[in-house]
């Protein structure tokens, strides 16, 4: 069964880290752009970043660039999104998502695989 699990999640206060793992499961993620999402309570969906199948090139959306980075262990079958300075604009649910396309893969999302997400929630 082709699975996508996203960890990490949970509550911060402002200015603290935390570091989310997308972890694969009855599938190959070195194939596979991954991108990351988040969908705060009455907001659309948004992908804050992206990694490519090898890992050589990332795509970070505006609002957390220099905050956020995404980088992948593919031996591990694992993405990760590191999250520091994290302010109260971060608190979403966060999911992962695969596809055998470019980033962002929100361009090209039908057909992507989806984990449930993770909850993160940034105190003020």
């Amino acid at each position: 069964q082709l699975q996508l699990v996203a960890s990490g999640g949970g509550l911060v206060e402002v200015g603290g880290s935390l570091r989310l793992s997308c972890a694969a499961s009855g599938f190959i993620l070195r194939y596979y752009a991954i991108g990351w999402f988040r969908q705060a309570p009455g907001k659309e969906r948004e992908e804050v970043s992206c990694i490519s199948n090898s890992g050589d090139i990332t795509w970070i959306t505006a609002s957390v660039k220099g905050r956020f980075t995404i980088s992948r262990d593919n031996a591990m079958n694992t993405v990760f999104l590191q999250m520091n300075s994290l302010t109260p604009e971060d608190s979403a649910v966060y999911y992962c998502a695969a596809k055998e396309t470019t980033c962002p893969i929100a361009t090209n999302i039908g057909g992507a695989y989806w984990g449930k997400g993770t909850l993160v929630t940034v105190s003020s």
